[in-house]
């Protein structure tokens, strides 16, 4: 395998498993005694990929959605990050939730180019 194919071969992994494996992941470090259940709440947040519906074309592979769709921009991750003082653990938890979506999409578009 070259050098150059292992970006293309490894995004997909990245992309996935940073959007359904790593939320387990953060859970079972932030909320030991409920990691399923907070785990189940941080992907949850990727419910915030439901802003792909109202863009045309719903999906373009050559499009970053960071600061594309709304709720990937700036304006909303200011209040994912007030989200985090809210003194319910499952709001927090979503906020981790998109704010960790949000940069696995980062990665994603570094990775492409984008």
């Amino acid at each position: 395998m070259s050098v150059e194919m292992v970006p293309e071969t490894l995004q997909p992994i990245l992309h996935y498993g940073g959007h359904w494996i790593a939320p387990f992941l953060i859970a079972a470090i932030l909320w030991r005694a409920r990691w399923k259940v907070a785990g189940l709440v941080i992907a949850g947040a990727n419910l915030i990929d439901l802003d792909h519906l109202l863009a045309d074309p719903i999906f373009d592979p050559n499009r970053c959605s960071i600061g594309f769709h709304y709720l990937h921009g700036w304006e909303v991750a200011i209040l994912y990050i007030l989200m985090l003082g809210v003194p319910k653990w499952w709001v927090r938890a979503f906020a981790i939730g998109a704010l960790w979506h949000l940069a696995v999409d980062y990665g994603d578009c570094q990775m492409l180019g984008l």
